[in-house]
């Protein structure tokens, strides 16, 4: 292996997926069909990445390891994950991380509004518990969703610590990844994600993640059922729009303030 070649191998591409099902109207980007997730994975095997959950990844990773590796993740915890999604992941001989937004188990994902009976049930917590004995990594994704950065610190605390919490007791293992709701995070954040026992989190970001980088907002491209299999070794390989990753982190503090006198007055924006 030449040095070059390693040297490429020490960044990481993780994938944010959501639901493993086929959906219409404004949220379609966020499901995935699941004869297209298998040929999204099987062309990432067979361009000779290994598929892994995301602790799993960093912990290579931060070893020292040049393999090639790709990070993959679930957001939210719908049902289909154990009846579509674990299948295709064994059927690839993926690993991959689960991300469960505890609040709603054995509900509905009401953030979504009028859409959510699209996406199908959620995970009973005996589903979870399923899903875990299989071998894949079970994340925290908070309580019930909420946009993290823009909560009151007590708030912020109960979203964290208690899912956190309620998870490692139910599942009997311990619980280190943490996903942003909506992706949203900060300083104040990411102290209280780390503080409450997990080791890394992730947000969105639309790039590599590379090991100068903090651990505590690995970012993540998103998946969509436009991707072809040899669309995603593209995206994965080409690192993403740069650019349009640098726009939005410039963003957020203006879009933090705007959506905090929302909340303040009534209303929601995710």
């Amino acid at each position: 292996m030449t040095a070059s070649v390693a040297q490429a191998w020490t960044t990481l591409p993780a994938l944010m997926y959501h639901s493993v099902s086929a959906v219409g109207g404004p949220l379609r980007d966020l499901a995935v069909p699941p004869e297209r997730l298998a040929e999204q994975l099987d062309a990432l095997s067979a361009a000779g990445y290994r598929l892994v959950g995301l602790t799993e990844a960093l912990d290579e990773l931060e070893s020292g390891s040049t393999e090639k590796m790709v990070a993959v993740t679930f957001d939210d915890g719908y049902r289909d994950f154990l009846t579509a999604g674990v299948p295709a992941l064994q059927a690839a001989g993926a690993g991959a991380t689960l991300y469960a937004s505890v609040g709603h188990l054995g509900g509905h994902a009401g953030w979504l509004g009028q859409w959510s009976p699209d996406f199908g049930p959620m995970l009973t917590w005996s589903e979870l518990e399923e899903v875990a004995s299989t071998g894949i990594e079970i994340g925290n994704h908070s309580l019930i969703h909420h946009p993290l950065d823009v909560l009151s610190g007590a708030q912020l605390r109960e979203e964290v610590v208690s899912s956190h919490d309620q998870l490692e007791q139910r599942l009997q293992r311990k619980v280190r990844s943490f996903a942003y709701p909506h992706g949203y995070n900060s300083d104040r954040v990411r102290r209280v994600v780390e503080s409450s026992g997990h080791d890394n989190a992730t947000e969105v970001g639309r790039r590599l993640h590379t090991p100068s980088e903090r651990r505590f907002a690995v970012p993540r491209f998103q998946p969509t059922p436009d991707h072809t299999g040899a669309d995603l070794v593209a995206l994965v390989e080409g690192g993403g729009p740069r650019l349009v990753s640098q726009i939005k982190q410039l963003a957020q503090p203006g879009w933090r303030l705007v959506r905090k006198m929302a909340r303040k007055a009534g209303r929601n924006l995710t």
